[in-house]
């Protein structure tokens, strides 16, 4: 075997020459040397070696279990029918072991040694308690002086803000009963503390307070500030720029799948807006052009013209306290001016109405024609709700719940404006 050559390399000092050679020329020694020593390793003779496996573990086939099922696949789940007495009896038994459970809490806490200690605890369970209790037995409507007044026994029933006695007009009797049957459905004076349990409640003093608010700013008295009126009629018109009946939907393409009677939405919803646009035409705002503030492709509502906005917000201004505030309920409730205005002047027993008939008068119109009722105005408030349930189905506690809110509003808005049913 001939031995590899051996390079003899000398020791570099800092001080020394060969330190200080270039980088290069150290780099080229180094690889003269590897290809020299290369060249004279001998030849060794790599034998193979087995890989070894990573687990030991035999493998062993998957089990697949047999098919025991035959035929085509079970049809999707579908909910049980379930009526609105079902629903309402439910929520009752639910609200019922809530209640339950929660008189149990106050036993336990009652029975405790400690809890009679703090004077002020002690107080303050007296007033629950007599919260949970309803003072008052009966409820009754009667005519003082002139109007409708709703007793809970002996006891006036007063606004919460003045302290005032809620007085109704005497051509508004069912106003009255609705308001007195509100009151007779709570079971306890604490539920009078919500407003969600007294909603015509809240109403009827909203429109009380606008002819308060009214006589204080025509009598000089007002502090200023604007009225509730122009508030209002600010409001309303901000949802009229953006109209529910007025944004369309872009028209329908070829693959588009019609709804369940055979209309686009678009379709639906024009002909939903041509019927109230036409009324209101004729009846309210006669010569009064209205356009679709959403239309085609766009996603920018765009208002209408300058003379328009102006006719309607003198008409708004011009109602009085029941109609305003009426209209004010229905524009919020359904994201909408021409609804909420057709169906105050549908039935309003006071100037709209009287000059909306008068004008169907004078048109020669049919008088047996259906009028515009809660029904209707529900219905054009969720066109694109209803379109698409009626596609992909309703999820319940969810849409049918908003379905009876909005029925209520509505209904709360014919209630006030209403009068006794003569119209």
């Amino acid at each position: 075997m001939t031995p590899p050559l051996r390079i003899a390399m000398r020791l570099a000092t800092p001080a020394s020459p060969a330190f200080l050679c270039t980088t290069t020329s150290r780099l080229a020694a180094a690889a003269t040397a590897r290809s020299i020593t290369t060249r004279r390793m001998p030849t060794t003779t790599t034998t193979a070696t087995t890989a070894a496996a990573i687990h030991t573990t035999p493998a062993s086939p998957a089990t697949v279990s047999p098919i025991h099922g035959t035929g085509p696949p079970p049809e999707a789940p579908k909910p049980a029918a379930d009526s609105a007495e079902a629903r309402l009896e439910r929520r009752k038994q639910q609200a019922a072991l809530l209640q339950r459970a929660q008189d149990m809490r106050d036993a336990a806490a009652s029975s405790n040694p400690q809890a009679a200690i703090s004077p002020l605890k002690t107080a303050r369970t007296k007033t629950t308690n007599l919260l949970r209790k309803r003072f008052w037995k009966d409820v009754h409507v009667r005519e003082v002086d002139g109007a409708y007044e709703v007793h809970l026994d002996a006891r006036p029933l007063r606004r919460p803000d003045s302290k005032e006695v809620v007085r109704l007009p005497l051509s508004k009797p069912l106003l009255a009963t609705a308001l007195a049957v509100e009151w007779d459905m709570l079971v306890s004076a604490q539920q009078a503390t919500r407003q969600h349990l007294i909603p015509l409640t809240s109403l009827v003093c909203r429109a009380l307070d606008i002819a308060d608010d009214d006589r204080k700013t025509g009598s000089g008295s007002g502090s200023g500030a604007p009225s509730i009126r122009a508030a209002i009629a600010r409001t309303v018109l901000r949802y009229f720029d953006t109209d529910t009946l007025l944004c369309w939907a872009p028209p329908p393409k070829a693959d588009d799948t019609p709804g369940p009677d055979g209309l686009s939405l678009r379709d639906t919803q024009k002909k939903a807006a041509e019927e109230v646009i036409g009324f209101l035409n004729s009846r309210v705002w006669p010569g009064v052009e209205l356009e679709p503030v959403l239309d085609e492709e766009t996603i920018m509502p765009r208002r209408q013209s300058p003379m328009t906005r102006q006719i309607v917000e003198g008409w708004v201004m011009g109602l009085n306290s029941w109609e305003l505030a009426g209209l004010e309920r229905g524009v919020l409730a359904g994201k909408g001016l021409l609804g909420a205005a057709r169906l105050v002047a549908e039935w309003s027993d006071g100037g709209v109405g009287a000059a909306a008939a008068a004008a169907a008068a004078e048109a020669k119109e049919d008088a047996s024609r259906p009028r515009y009722g809660v029904e209707e105005a529900v219905r054009n408030a969720s066109i694109e709700v209803r379109w698409q349930t009626g596609r992909w189905g309703e999820v319940e506690d969810t849409h049918d719940v908003e379905k009876e809110d909005l029925a209520r509003q509505f209904g709360s808005v014919v209630l006030l404006v209403g009068g006794a049913g003569s119209k």
